[in-house]
């Protein structure tokens, strides 16, 4: 399993919300190149990288800060928020980055997603962020009557590198994942899933590694930042180096 520390970006800050709202706020970091830095610095494979504007306007906002981070550094990096239309997605590609996510759209126009796909092979992944299995979208502003498990499912021949997935009940609230859905989902479907949401200790981790669905990683931002969980220690831990 890989670990992907998350750098949210806010008004060009690294930043962490509570459960998805942007009126609360933390700001640990105002110059979030340096910080992505200092996470490669300690041996972290990818980086996850959102536009928490972006997700709202639809469109990039946060652009300046994330070319600084794909300008120093030389690990892969995903990026979800606001990228809602192929200009957009090679635009990113062209960049530097390795991966797009998809969220919004793969909801509203999931053809887009499946053009990307086609024309990016192995760089689109679909964001689902949900609250009670059901998807959110626009920022997680906007409730959905999709389904986490059918939305999923409706990308298995799109030729996705990945479904990044997050409950946003679970996001920055340092309570833990939800590894029964989490892992639900990752036997539902043929797609690699990577875990989001939640993840504030190595046992957390631990139970992502151990929870008997295959899964790809596991990314994690606020305990990172407060230090509830060693990046050395974490990275060895979704390796199985260590219990």
């Amino acid at each position: 399993m890989i670990l992907y520390p998350a750098i949210d970006l806010k008004d060009g800050n690294a930043v962490r919300l509570f459960k998805g709202d942007m009126d609360r706020t933390t700001v640990f970091n105002e110059n979030p190149a340096a910080q992505a830095l200092e996470f490669v610095e300690a041996g972290c494979e990818w980086l996850h990288l959102v536009d928490l504007n972006g997700a709202f306007a639809g469109e990039p906002v946060n652009a300046a800060p994330v070319e600084a981070i794909l300008k120093q550094c030389r690990v892969p990096a995903q990026l979800g928020g606001g990228i809602r239309d192929m200009a957009t997605i090679a635009r990113w590609i062209d960049k530097g980055l390795a991966r797009v996510i998809l969220g919004t759209v793969a909801v509203e126009n999931p053809d887009l997603v499946r053009e990307a796909a086609r024309e990016f092979p192995g760089k689109v992944a679909v964001g689902i962020d949900a609250r009670n299995g059901r998807v959110a979208t626009k920022g997680w502003a906007t409730e959905t009557d999709v389904m986490v498990t059918d939305l999923a499912k409706s990308f298995e021949d799109a030729g996705v590198s990945a479904i990044i997935y997050t409950d946003i009940n679970r996001d920055g609230a340092m309570k833990g994942p939800n590894v029964e859905a989490t892992a639900a989902l990752a036997r539902a479907v043929t797609i690699p899933v990577i875990a989001s949401g939640g993840v504030s200790s190595l046992a957390d981790l631990r139970a992502l590694r151990d929870c008997g669905a295959s899964l790809n990683g596991a990314i994690s931002g606020r305990a990172l930042y407060d230090g509830a969980i060693d990046l050395a220690q974490a990275l060895k831990v979704l390796k199985g180096e260590t219990a």
